[in-house]
Formats: C-alpha cells, sequence, structure tokens
C-alpha cells in the first residue's frame, strides 16, 4: 500500500559537480558519470515511489546542484520557507524552487536577503511534529531560527554542526518514526549533544559510528517503517531492524561526491503538525558595542572569533573606522545563541573585551542575595582581572578590589553602595551579589598603535618569548626596574627554589639589597635552600661551587629548618648573626615584606611558614597591593596564585624552563604579561649585568 507522504525530487539532467563548496566535492570535479547518476536516481524515485507519493520539480540548466531539492525550502502544512543559499553558485535555484511552491497552492515566506538558510537541508521535523531540529554553523545562520518557529508556528531546538564533512543537518541527523533518532553525535558540540541527549529518551537514540556517517547512513528518506539510504553497516541494519524499521538500500555513489544521498535528494512535502505546538524558540540576540582601537588591537576579530566559537551567531550591525591614526572605532553586533546559557557565557567573555551590551545602559545590574555564608547566588558573574564597573541604581560603581574568580558584592556603607569582588569564602549573608550579566562592564584604555609601541613594555603582547629573545626581554625588564626604583613605584618578586639551584639567590638578594624589590611571595622551599646555601655552602645537599653532592647533604635542609626554629623566626637568626647573607637575610635587614605560603609537602616548617592557606592568601593579597610590576621566578603555583590575585595593569613577568608555565600566565589574557622560557638563573644574571649598564632615565648624566 501507498502512504500519501508526498516527496518534492528533481531529475539529474543538468547534474555534475562544476565546481567546489563542499569537503565532499575536493577532487570530484567534472568526475562523476550522468549515466551512472541517472540510474542510480531511477533507482532511489522507483523505492520512494513504491512506497510514497512523488511530485518532481524541472532542472534547470547551469543548476547543477538543483537535483538536491531538500535545500528547496522548509515546508509545514500549507507554508514554506523558501532558503536563502550561502553560495552563489546555488542561489540561482531559489526563483525556481519558488516558482513550484506558488504553483503548488503553498504560502511562501522569504527571509531577508543576507541570511543564510538551507531549507530541509538544515531543518529537520521531529516525526511526532513536536518540534523542529534546526542545524546551523555551516550553511545556515542561527538568526533564522526565529523566523522558522514565528512562520511555521512550531517549536525549534537549535544544533550547532561541527564537523564540515557534515555541513548540513540531514547528513548527520535523521528524525524516524515512533520517536527514534539515527544520528551522529561526532557532527555536534557538546552543548547541542547534551540537548539532544534531553529531549530523545536513550531507547530512541541510535548514535552511529563514523564508519557509517561517512557513507551517509543518516541522510536517510524515512517513510513510516522503511529506511531508505546509501549504505548501511550490518550492525546499523540490525539495530534498526531491533526497532521495528527495514532498511533498503540503494547505492548513491555519484551524489556522494557532491556531498549528498537519499535524503538531500528528496523534500518531503507533507509533514505531521501537532495541533497542541506551537512556536517557541529558545534562541536568544543581544546587541554588543565595542570602542577602541578594535582593528590595530585585533579586537574585533577577537570578539567575532569568541563568538563563534562558543556556540553563536553574528551579524555587524554599525562599524564605524576610525579615519586618523590616533582614531578609534566603534561597532555594533548583534550576538546569537542558541540558549540563555550559552548567551550568558558569550556575553561574560565580551565584557572581557571591553564590550558592553547595549540594552544595559538603562538596566541595573541583577542582584540576589547571599542566604548562606560562602555561598554565592546560582548563575553569580565570576570576575576578571579587568577593572569593572557594575550599575547600581542608574549609576556605575567601580569594583573594588579588582581580581579574577570572585564574585562582585554589593553592600550598603555608611558612605555608600560600595561594589567589591570577593572570593566565595568572604561572602556574608546579607551581601547582595551580581547574577548575570547584564550591568556590567570593563574599562579599557582606548591606546593607539603609536601610544602602545611607545611603552618599554610593547614587546610583551608578543605573548611567550623564546630563549633567542631572553637579552631583549632582560634588556626591557632592566629599563623597567630602574624606571620603578626611581618613581618610588612598587616590585614584587614571587620565587621558588630553583632560582637558589641555578645559582640565581646571589643576584635576587643583590635585587633586595639596592632597592628593586619591595615584596617578596614564595613557599617554605625558596626560604630554605636560600638559607641552606648561605650557612652550609648547599642547596638540596648539593655544593653549590663544585656542583656535587656531599656526603650527608640530603640532611641539611632539616638541620636548617631545625635552626631557625630553635631562634623563633628567620628575623630573629638574623638579628642573632646566625644567618649573614641571601634573600630572607636582605629582607630582614631592608625591611622587605615576604610571606611565605606553606604546602602538604613541607618539612618542619619554617616558623615563619604560613600554613593556614586563606591565611596565606591573605597575606599574598597585601603584599600585591599596589604593585606596578610582579617577576615571577619559577614558581608555578605561586605565580598562578598570584596571577589569579592580580588585576589588569600591573605588568608581569613570568620566567620558567618550562614552556607550560609561561603558557598559562600569558593566557589570563592581560597585553601586560610576558613568559620567558628560560633558565632562571641565567636571566638574573643578565638582568644584573643590564641594570649595571644602564643609567636611570629620570637623572641627568654627570660629566
Amino acid at each position: 500500500m501507498v502512504s500519501q507522504i508526498r516527496f518534492l525530487m528533481c531529475a539529474p539532467d543538468h547534474y555534475d559537480v562544476d565546481y567546489v563548496i563542499n569537503p565532499w566535492m575536493e577532487g570530484n570535479i567534472h568526475k562523476s558519470s550522468r549515466d551512472r547518476a541517472v540510474e542510480q536516481w531511477n533507482k532511489l524515485y522507483n523505492a520512494i515511489k513504491n512506497h510514497a507519493i512523488v511530485d518532481l520539480v524541472a532542472p534547470e540548466k547551469g543548476w547543477p546542484d538543483m537535483v538536491f531539492s531538500a535545500n528547496a525550502g522548509l515546508i509545514l502544512g500549507e507554508n514554506v520557507v523558501l532558503s536563502r543559499f550561502l553560495h552563489k553558485e546555488r542561489q540561482g535555484e531559489e526563483p525556481y524552487f519558488q516558482q513550484w511552491f506558488e504553483n503548488n497552492g503553498f504560502n511562501v515566506y522569504t527571509l531577508p536577503k543576507d541570511l543564510p538558510f538551507e531549507g530541509a537541508g538544515d531543518a529537520l521535523l521531529d516525526r511526532e511534529g513536536r518540534w523542529l531540529w534546526a542545524g546551523y554553523g555551516f550553511r545556515s545562520e542561527l538568526d533564522s531560527h526565529p523566523y522558522l518557529a514565528k512562520w511555521l508556528d512550531i517549536e525549534v531546538i537549535s544544533l550547532r554542526l561541527m564537523d564540515e564533512r557534515f555541513y548540513h543537518l540531514d547528513t548527520c541527523f535523521c528524525p524516524l518514526t515512533n520517536g527514534y533518532l539515527l544520528y551522529y553525535p561526532g557532527a555536534f558540540d557538546s552543548y547541542s549533544n547534551r540537548v539532544i541527549e534531553m529531549r530523545v529518551a536513550p531507547e530512541k537514540r541510535i548514535a552511529i559510528a563514523e564508519a557509517d556517517a561517512v557513507n551517509f547512513a543518516c541522510n536517510a528518506v524515512n517513510i513510516e517503517s522503511i529506511v531508505i539510504m546509501n549504505k548501511a553497516s550490518d550492525s546499523l541494519k540490525s539495530r534498526l531492524g531491533e526497532v521495528g524499521f527495514q532498511v533498503i538500500e540503494t547505492p548513491l555513489t555519484e551524489f556522494l561526491k557532491a556531498g549528498g544521498a537519499a535524503k538531500c535528494l528528496t523534500l518531503r512535502v507533507t509533514e505531521p503538525i501537532g495541533e497542541e505546538i506551537h512556536a517557541n524558540v529558545s534562541v536568544e540576540s543581544r546587541v554588543i558595542r565595542m570602542e577602541g582601537h578594535l582593528l590595530d588591537a585585533g579586537l574585533i576579530n577577537r570578539a567575532l572569533d569568541l563568538i563563534v566559537e562558543m556556540g553563536g551567531s553574528f551579524q555587524v550591525l554599525k562599524f564605524n573606522l576610525g579615519e586618523q591614526r590616533q582614531s578609534t572605532s566603534a561597532a555594533e553586533v548583534r550576538v546569537s545563541a542558541p540558549s540563555h546559557e550559552v548567551m550568558e557565557e558569550i556575553i561574560s567573555q565580551l565584557i572581557d573585551l571591553g564590550a558592553v551590551d547595549l540594552p544595559q545602559d538603562e538596566r541595573d545590574s541583577k542582584l540576589e542575595p547571599v542566604l548562606q555564608a560562602g555561598v554565592a547566588p546560582d548563575d553569580f558573574y565570576v570576575s576578571t582581572i579587568y577593572p569593572t564597573e557594575v550599575r547600581v541604581n542608574g549609576e556605575w560603581l567601580k569594583v573594588q578590589n579588582q581580581r579574577m574568580d570572585g564574585a562582585i558584592a554589593i553592600s550598603q556603607t555608611p558612605n555608600g553602595i560600595v561594589a567589591k569582588c570577593k572570593l566565595l569564602r568572604d561572602l556574608e549573608i546579607g551581601d547582595k551579589v551580581v547574577v548575570d550579566v547584564l550591568g556590567i562592564r570593563t574599562v579599557r584604555k582606548a591606546e593607539s598603535r603609536e601610544q602602545r609601541n611607545s611603552q618599554e613594555f610593547s614587546f610583551m603582547s608578543s605573548g611567550v618569548s623564546s630563549e633567542r629573545r631572553v637579552e631583549l626581554v632582560v634588556e626591557q625588564v632592566a629599563w623597567e626596574l630602574r624606571k620603578i626604583k626611581d618613581s618610588g613605584g612598587k616590585v614584587v618578586v614571587t620565587a621558588g627554589p630553583v632560582v637558589i639551584h641555578t645559582g640565581g639567590g646571589e643576584h635576587l638578594s643583590r635585587l633586595i639589597r639596592e632597592g628593586y624589590v619591595q615584596g617578596l611571595l614564595g613557599g617554605n622551599a625558596i626560604a630554605v635552600h636560600d638559607m641552606e646555601q648561605n650557612l652550609l655552602g648547599t642547596s638540596l645537599g648539593v655544593d653549590m661551587k663544585r656542583g656535587v653532592a656531599v656526603r650527608g647533604g640530603h640532611r641539611h635542609h632539616l638541620k636548617v629548618i631545625n635552626t631557625i626554629r630553635r631562634f623563633g623566626s628567620i628575623a630573629k637568626a638574623v638579628e642573632a648573626g646566625v644567618v649573614k647573607s641571601g634573600i630572607m637575610y636582605e629582607c630582614v635587614k631592608n625591611n622587605i615584606p615576604f610571606s611565605l605560603a606553606g604546602s602538604i609537602r613541607d618539612d618542619g616548617p619554617l616558623p615563619d611558614t604560613q600554613m593556614n592557606l586563606i591565611l596565606a592568601q591573605q597575606e599574598y593579597s597585601k603584599i600585591i597591593e599596589g604593585a606596578d610590576m610582579i617577576l615571577m621566578l619559577s614558581s608555578m603555583l605561586h605565580s598562578i596564585g598570584v596571577g589569579n590575585m592580580t588585576p589588569a595593569g600591573v605588568k608581569m613577568v613570568c620566567v620558567d624552563i618550562n614552556p607550560a608555565v609561561v603558557t598559562k600566565l600569558s593566557d589570563r589574557g592581560s597585553i601586560e604579561s610576558v613568559g620567558v622560557v628560560t633558565d632562571v638563573g641565567l636571566f638574573l644574571s643578565l638582568l644584573i649585568q643590564q641594570l649595571d649598564k644602564l643609567t636611570s632615565p629620570y637623572v641627568a648624566n654627570v660629566g
């Protein structure tokens, strides 16, 4: 018995691979056999006609892909949304398909001219008529989905395609009768896979392997219990058979050369409609504004790439390019995301780039109270290193104590409303915390190319410097250290024990003695091995002059710890004349504050080592406050911790022999940060040599 389901097909009279607009076409231009294509198409046509009704649209010369009628549009009931092809090679098909739809009594809806949507290739109705699955990422734009929901009065579920081989939704996704779904999970991002799993019960999901996917097993025609496809593995046929489907294979290898198979060659004209189903779409759109040297600094490219990488879509509404070198540019961009959850993630990242969500100019930040001490409300905004402002009661407030990975707490004080970054553990009942991404903006200085290049730290924008650039980096750091010293600024050093092991201890001691360092951060080890070297001549039991282990040297660090514990503190040991030189000696003698944060592996530890992690973090934060530069010397954990506590605007130099450490610090996003991959002892030696050569730019040369 023939079903009343109808399909539209187009004969392959003019079919060929004439161009490349998908990966399957690569290497196949004019390599398709016309006779074999006609033979394969006729077999598919007859296989469908045995079970359903087939209508035909006349093929037109010059449009070889018109045979793929699935892309003509999307039909539901008497309404059809006409396709807007992305590539010019297919755009000429649109009027012919529109004419067929109109001649057959359909109401035709047309999308804005520059909004790509490729019909039933990227929009597949659930076979139970419950909703519309809509793909985006390669050929169709996310912004087309709200139009589909409105015009077809149906719920639209957006799915992002990630594998260019599966450029249309119907190449990797096939809803089947009775709520089953045949699909290839590898074609989608993690968010879309989660959406699919939430909508389709596990027993209804038929996930296929890549071997079946590349044979376009999902590009199938479903007619009730019949599934017609190019090819299927025995295991897939068995799985489909177990749930009541009969697989009909009909080779379509000539059409695979153009990136299509059974489903691509057909457009289903009759679709089930659920009367209780009405328009609904989770796509959310916002308009953001960016200002500054958007092209010079690459901000606009970073913003647009970020939107796409995180699963969104964009349309540049306005772009005013600065007319002079010193002029700033401005852009307004509409950002779309498949859900509010994804939109929040995108906007929070764009805020970090200095973007302003335009509607927020009229809306305050969303605030929710802290109900349990040390616990933020759900969806709280996570702070960054960049100076941030929040809008409260119609006024923008600068956030105090700016740092990464905190919450923004709003509290009423005798001096008015205050916004402050707080770690989760510091939140108190009564605080109100900023949630969502409304009413938030970061403050970025709009520096021109000339301004950036005139600064001594302009080389820092390159991120990680390799060995061959060490001398250049050292020269620039030396200039910066001298400038900060002469202006009464503040430099904080974070150091690990490798400084001692590589012979850099004497150089760091000199930096402290000569006034280049105003704070020292580290762990138990840097202090222990510094004093071991200066008391016993070894570091980790290795003679620092001869480079060989000494008998019983493995006990030296414990002897040092025991000695300091006897005196009660490092300062008291210095005062008693026991510790006579070294990094810790110079800190005590020059009144340089230091903080040693302990860890589970510490021996002893020293009496000065703070074993309470929270108190250690507080001590670190206090010493960092007001710093102009932080010099991080081979201490991965302490350096990363300090980086998270430090706001933008503070210059950072991270020196480590391990590229992974310096890359992690550079990845925090601050343009004032740089990683230098080199031996820290060599770096400090070269730094001292360079400082000896310098004459301060703030002191006149003398005769």
